[in-house]
């Protein structure tokens, strides 16, 4: 009996070095490609958490720097954070603060420079709707019509569709082309919400345009008697 157990375990024996001799190499290779995918998913994740608590850090400063309105730290931290945070949203959240203090204090340019940047590298949409809209803005009053519709005319998430349309309004009415202003009016009072302040504020534009909104709305149509 013993000597039989011992000639079916040196045939699994031999049966087992037959296949790893033959399939060892690609189950070596798989497991290899397998765990090195584990490993840089989870350091992909590592470095994000990393970036992101890195990030938040200097966004800190930028923070400081605008309620300081020290400008020189302003400007210094803002560029190092999107040079090496440009990735993430604490550097777009950042550039959208720095561009409002650059407003407030009269610098143009580095606004536009800021809202720009955003408008342009942002990865998050609506970060870089809100830039497009607020550098539209700036154009609008610098009286760069074109630069300030070329902002708003692109696609936008819907969130911000009826706030694009709104400023196509201001833009083309700020140019005298009033029937292209009420239709970009009335294309932004249709999305608003009925309760919403902001389409209140766009029936008074449409009602200096010689269009009533409500009364519009509260007229039926009247049907044709039937033969």
């Amino acid at each position: 009996m013993a000597k039989h157990l011992d000639l079916e375990e040196q045939e699994q024996l031999a049966n087992l070095k037959h296949f790893w001799h033959r399939y060892g190499s690609a189950i070596a290779w798989a497991l290899i490609v397998i765990f090195s995918a584990v490993a840089a998913w989870n350091g992909y994740h590592y470095w994000q958490r990393s970036q992101a608590a890195q990030a938040a850090v200097m966004y800190d400063e930028v923070e400081r720097a605008a309620l300081a309105a020290d400008m020189p730290k302003l400007d210094r931290s803002l560029a190092d954070m999107q040079e090496r945070y440009g990735s993430t949203a604490y550097a777009e959240q950042a550039a959208l603060l720095a561009a409002r203090v650059y407003y407030d204090k009269g610098n143009l340019d580095a606004s536009k420079s800021a809202l720009g940047w955003v408008a342009t590298k942002a990865s998050d949409e609506g970060y870089k709707s809100i830039a497009k809209l607020r550098l539209s803005g700036i154009f609008l009053e610098a009286k760069a019509y074109d630069e300030a519709l070329q902002q708003v005319s692109g696609s936008m998430p819907k969130e911000f569709a009826a706030l694009a349309a709104d400023r196509r309004g201001d833009i083309l009415a700020a140019q005298g082309k009033k029937a292209e202003a009420k239709a970009d009016y009335q294309a932004a009072y249709k999305e608003f919400d009925e309760r919403s302040e902001y389409r209140r504020l766009v029936e008074v534009k449409l009602n200096a345009l010689g269009v009533d909104p409500v009364g519009a709305a509260k007229v039926a149509p009247i049907s044709e008697p039937q033969k």
